[in-house]
């Protein structure tokens, strides 16, 4: 970091800490050292010592994610949704159809090919619902929320390592999966509430 990017950064923080001093915020956490513990495919994994508001120091172990794509598709008034077993629940899920960033990508383009790849629908267009962090007590992933639109269907095409069944389903059958556990992620949940609010106002625009 350049010394006037350093003079900028420590500034930020200096007014961060003195606005958490009148509206009760909590200030930053200081970064003494990082130190990385391991490197995957999809995650890294480092433990960070920093120093808190209160001068006390503590120990923050952080899951660097490079960020993922989810999308909300309605075909003929029905959920399209991806059936799979994950193994870190070690259950059968049902989810929107979504995948990870890669480098650099636009995250409408992943959305777009998670979608074709894993259902065999094309969108013309990706309209953005919200974004939001999926874990932030210890994870940097976010997750961009889209919307399919102008679709046509096609022939799927997922990875090699995926296991799919492809389901459109009723709003009853999604809230019955909610029940059932079936549908247990926050992303899917989020869709399926967002389809559920949009049916009964009509504000949302997910109707397909």
């Amino acid at each position: 970091m350049q010394e006037a990017d350093k003079l900028c950064h420590q500034g930020r923080k200096k007014r961060m800490n003195e606005r958490s001093q009148t509206d009760g915020r909590p200030g930053a956490e200081v970064t003494l050292s990082s130190e990385m513990k391991y490197s995957g495919k999809i995650i890294t994994l480092q433990v960070d010592q920093v120093r808190l508001p209160s001068g006390a120091t503590a120990s923050r172990e952080i899951v660097r994610h490079p960020g993922a794509a989810a999308v909300i598709c309605i075909v003929d008034g029905k959920l399209l949704t991806v059936g799979q077993y994950r193994k870190p629940m070690d259950k059968y899920q049902v989810e929107i159809p979504a995948g990870k960033l890669d480098p650099g990508e636009d995250p409408a383009v992943c959305a777009a090919r998670e979608l074709k790849e894993e259902t065999g629908v094309s969108a013309s267009s990706m309209r953005l619902v919200d974004a939001f962090y999926t874990s932030p007590g210890f994870a940097d992933e976010k997750l961009y929320l889209y919307v399919a639109e102008g679709l046509e269907h096609g022939a799927s095409s997922p990875d090699e390592d995926e296991d799919l069944h492809v389901e459109a389903l009723t709003m009853e059958q999604a809230l019955s999966y909610i029940e059932q556990g079936l549908i247990g992620d926050a992303k899917t949940l989020m869709a399926v509430y967002l389809w559920r609010l949009s049916e009964l106002t009509g504000r949302i625009g997910l109707r397909g």
